[in-house]
């Protein structure tokens, strides 16, 4: 399981993990997983489309609702995870290990800034109650 440490969260409730390639990977908190029960169904955003911090891109669906998915920094999609088109139930077992997709920051400038626009772990935590 990867360590949240690094993670920088949305209010939306979306998780931010910045790897040494460059790269943003994203997912959902346990915390939202938690409160839209059973995942089965995920609208990824498509390859190669440019998104703005904070912009709805993406959709997940549950037994009890569908939730919005928001950009956590600005930059093009570049990577869908295909397992979680296939079997998207696997966001409710490992939240912080399934990702949805990946996005290539504008400007390494441009995320430096976004990051520090959202949350660390533990005020994450203390926002969302868990």
């Amino acid at each position: 399981m990867n360590t949240q440490d690094k993670f920088k969260f949305t209010e939306t409730h979306e998780w931010a993990n910045p790897e040494d390639d460059g790269l943003v990977w994203v997912g959902i908190s346990d915390h939202a997983q938690e409160a839209l029960g059973d995942v089965m169904f995920f609208q990824a955003p498509k390859l190669g489309q440019l998104v703005e911090q904070g912009q709805n891109i993406a959709v997940i669906e549950s037994v009890k609702a569908a939730s919005d998915i928001h950009a956590p920094v600005s930059g093009e999609i570049v990577a869908l995870n295909p397992d979680v088109e296939s079997q998207p139930e696997s966001i409710n077992a490992k939240p912080y290990s399934v990702w949805l997709f990946k996005i290539k920051p504008s400007s390494d400038a441009n995320l430096a800034i976004e990051l520090q626009n959202l949350m660390g772990l533990e005020k994450y935590s203390a926002t969302a109650g868990a």
